[in-house]
Parts: structure tokens; sequence; C-alpha cells
């Protein structure tokens, strides 16, 4: 089972801050990742939206399974 997490703005796009999900069989990166949980949160879509793996942010596609805590952060603002 994977822990999802949701930051900012993408916890109130999809009303939870975390679920517990088990993958899919054909969801085995964050691209897939994205496109399965994007399907009914298109929030999630919006390729300024981070994706971090175990606490690691990943600039490119990643393996993901179950175990694994995915993070979706909104983009970062700073001044």
């Amino acid at each position: 089972m994977a822990t999802i997490l949701f930051f900012g703005r993408l916890r109130d796009a999809v009303g939870t801050n975390a679920l517990a999900a088990t993958l899919p069989d054909d969801v085995r990166d964050t691209d897939a990742v994205r496109s399965w949980l994007g399907s009914d949160h298109p929030a999630l879509c919006d390729p300024s939206v981070r994706i971090a793996v175990n606490a690691e942010m990943t600039a490119a596609n990643r393996a993901v399974g179950d175990g694994d805590e995915i993070a979706f952060l909104p983009p970062m603002s700073g001044g």
C-alpha cells in the first residue's frame, strides 16, 4: 500500500491531505500516478505540480511501488 500526500491547494482540490492506496497494476511510475489520480482530480495534472517520492523531489518520471510515500506539492513561491 502506498501513502499519497497532498499539500497546499492540492489538499483542497482532492479533499484530503492523505490517501492510503494500493496502486493498480499499471501504475508503476510517477507519470502513471499523476494520470491515475488526475482523472478524478485535474489539479494534479498541472505541470507545475511537483512530486516527491519517499521525501525526495523528482525532476523526471520515477518508478514507484507499494510501500512508497508519494507527495504532490503545489508550485512554491518565494520572496
